[in-house]
């Protein structure tokens, strides 16, 4: 199915839920004087023709992005309310067939009650609907307001066995799907780059998923990470998203070829060394190790654009050799398999769902359901992998419990 077709019969499905949910709502609360169902109804139906009209125009106009911002939260949010409603409304609709189907003659409980009466079952269920849309409508709110930004810096202890002494104690930061189009705030996204230049790493890893569709949407923030800088460089590898995939189709456009040509310099123009299939050497005090950059593989659904036998070639005589690579399930379904000799792979993709819990000795997140490695620390035999939970935000433009990340690690030979 194509986008366009997609949309549509998405948004046919929101106005029959938008029904069912109206619906609902005005049948428990019968006392309403006509004149404030008939306000209810205008507002509720403004604002969710509004909401689709917005969503429409946030694809295919050039909205600011704050704008764009705003539609989208009122989007998620109002959805995720809808959503969270759902079952008490279903389950007082299998309530009452039940009853029609298997009763005679109607109760008292379904007749209409005076306002003496206890509240009816179909009336407490839906309004403890009602009161289960406020939980994500709270939770998800506190999430843009307070979470999004919140940069975390993680710090990791990194165990390479074959280490070359001169890297012994040498840092590396590394940042993931940065998803510009996303932002809304500058102030706060320079933050966070401040947060990681302050740890002054000697060389950083950006493993992917610079935009979210197109390259034109880092221009805002182009200037702001160009200030990612290390003495030993900055390395990066594209995401999934980075392809323009998502907006062109699998068709190789004259738009889209330019496209993902603007993604490659805009990568030079920040001083980032894009790897493409290929690898560089790290040269300290005459020791050498590899490092390694593929475009994006993953499992499933996802594109397999890397090319591992291009970047490990001529690289047999290093001693370690770090991988980029933007999906984690690239390590499960290629690198634990066929290539031994990567030491750590370092990837992103999930953001940990943008949802869940995360403490030191514990974590979780719905997408764990999906992905086996989506946050920290890996180790299969003597190979590692580290997924980084993401800088940025992308869908739901916030983060509750898995925050943005920002990883540091110290490398070292035992």
């Amino acid at each position: 199915m194509g986008r366009l077709p997609f949309i549509i019969v998405a948004c046919i499905f929101i106005i029959a839920f938008d029904i069912y949910c109206y619906k609902a709502i005005v049948s428990v609360f019968k006392n309403w004087k006509p004149r404030t169902k008939k306000v209810f109804g205008i507002l509720y139906w403004s604002y969710s023709i509004l909401l689709i009209f917005g969503v429409f125009a946030g694809i295919y106009l050039n909205l600011f992005l704050t704008l764009r911002a705003i539609i989208l939260v009122a989007f998620f949010l109002t959805v995720a309310c809808k959503f969270a409603m759902l079952p008490f409304l279903v389950l007082d609709d299998l309530r009452r067939l039940f009853i029609k189907i298997f009763r005679k003659k109607p109760t008292a409980e379904d007749q209409p009650i005076s306002e003496a009466e206890p509240i009816s079952r179909s009336e407490f269920l839906v309004k403890a609907g009602l009161v289960a849309a406020a939980v994500p409508l709270t939770s998800l709110s506190w999430g843009i307001i307070s979470g999004a930004y919140d940069y975390q810096v993680r710090k990791v202890n990194l165990i390479l066995p074959n280490l070359p002494k001169a890297f012994d104690g040498i840092t590396m930061a590394q940042i993931s799907d940065i998803h510009s189009g996303s932002f809304y705030n500058k102030t706060a996204v320079k933050g966070g780059v401040e947060m990681l230049m302050d740890q002054k790493p000697d060389f950083v890893f950006f493993t992917g998923d610079l935009v979210n569709n197109l390259t034109n949407e880092v221009k805002d923030y182009q200037d702001i990470f160009a200030k990612v800088k290390a003495p030993l460089g900055v390395y990066s590898s594209l995401g999934n998203h980075d392809y323009g995939d998502y907006y062109f189709g699998k068709t190789s456009s004259p738009a889209k070829v330019k496209n993902l040509k603007d993604m490659v310099d805009v990568h030079k123009i920040m001083g980032y060394d894009l790897l493409m299939n290929e690898h560089r050497r790290l040269k300290v005090d005459g020791e050498e190790i590899g490092i390694l950059g593929i475009e994006n593989w993953g499992m499933g659904r996802f594109p397999k654009y890397g090319k591992m036998e291009l970047a490990v070639q001529n690289t047999d005589d290093l001693p370690v050799k770090l991988l980029l690579s933007h999906d984690p399930s690239h390590w499960r379904g290629e690198v634990l398999q066929k290539y031994p000799q990567i030491d750590a792979m370092f990837s992103g993709h999930t953001h940990g769902m943008q949802f869940g819990v995360r403490l030191k000795e514990y974590q979780w997140s719905p997408v764990q359901y999906i992905y086996k490695e989506w946050a920290g620390l890996y180790q299969e035999q003597k190979q590692q992998l580290y997924v980084n939970v993401g800088y940025g935000f992308l869908g739901y433009p916030g983060r509750v419990g898995i925050l943005p990340e920002i990883t540091v690690f110290t490398l070292r030979r035992a």
